[in-house]
């Protein structure tokens, strides 16, 4: 038998080769997770390989985004190395002490940790000490004087712009949680963020039908529309009877009667139209 009988009768021919692509993944804490999938892998392994390292069981709240070429966020656009990941939350709840796990509000608290001073959360002052001495008794724990100095707070980040006189208020709040579990301080933080206006508002750039330059809000109570940073109309989800969208141009119909400040058209950039698909597609079914 010659050699190329044999090579056309080999169970190994036609095999293609596996090829693996590594990963590095940033998690919400700030720290690095590299890993390898395959490369024709579907997203859902590499974020549930993530979730295992996490030991993450509470999962619908997350996702794993990536930064295309024009620094905007999407999921699983990405055609081309490095493949550079983030964990990040993907739903925030309305009401956190419903979450089960205590690692789950842990990674929600770090997300909006970084939210808040990252300035994508606006807050007050008043809010901004709040949320830091919270942030500081979950990290730190009880102040103790032996072994924190006067100025123990100056490596913790708590807003855009932080000021002595912010880390001299949260020291003063801080002082007065002994006993005080991190567990605690976490939910804590969480009923505060909760009553913030952006809180859990996933914000898009887009366009009305007039060319007019909007935000566009997607949230667990509906669809918010921004300009000039104010919020000027609202379309709750009970009040949407469908969505669709044709050429980047999003139509939204409305239940009969109800009054609208803006046309039902809205067109999105290409990038966040990626990014919002799935998500308005998950909120609303």
């Amino acid at each position: 038998m010659s050699s190329t009988s044999r090579l056309s009768r080999s169970p190994l021919r036609g095999v293609k080769k596996v090829k693996i692509m590594q990963c590095k993944v940033t998690l919400p804490d700030g720290s690095d997770y590299t890993l390898n999938v395959e490369k024709r892998a579907k997203g859902q392994v590499l974020f549930d390989k993530v979730c295992d390292h996490l030991n993450l069981l509470e999962k619908d709240y997350f996702g794993i985004t990536h930064r295309d070429v024009e620094n905007q966020k999407c999921s699983f656009c990405v055609t081309a190395g490095p493949w550079n990941f983030a964990f990040n939350v993907k739903f925030y709840p309305p009401d956190p002490s419903q979450l089960t796990e205590d690692i789950t509000r842990y990674y929600l608290c770090l997300q909006l940790r970084d939210d808040v001073v990252s300035g994508r959360l606006p807050c007050s002052f008043a809010t901004h000490t709040v949320l830091g001495s919270y942030t500081v008794q979950s990290e730190l724990g009880d102040y103790d004087p032996e072994e924190l100095g006067s100025d123990y707070i100056s490596e913790l980040r708590f807003a855009p712009n932080q000021t002595k006189e912010l880390e001299e208020k949260v020291m003063e709040l801080h002082k007065t949680y002994k006993g005080m579990t991190p567990a605690e301080a976490e939910m804590h933080f969480l009923e505060n963020a909760k009553k913030l206006s952006m809180y859990g508002v996933d914000l898009h750039h887009a366009k009305d039908s007039e060319g007019v330059e909007i935000m566009l809000g997607v949230c667990a109570s509906g669809l918010l529309i921004y300009r000039d940073r104010l919020r000027i109309n609202r379309f709750a989800w009970p009040k949407i009877l469908k969505i669709s969208y044709k050429r980047n141009n999003f139509y939204i119909k409305i239940r009969p009667g109800e009054v609208r400040k803006l046309p039902s058209c809205i067109h999105i950039r290409p990038p966040p139209l990626r990014a919002l698909t799935p998500l308005i597609s998950r909120v609303i079914h």
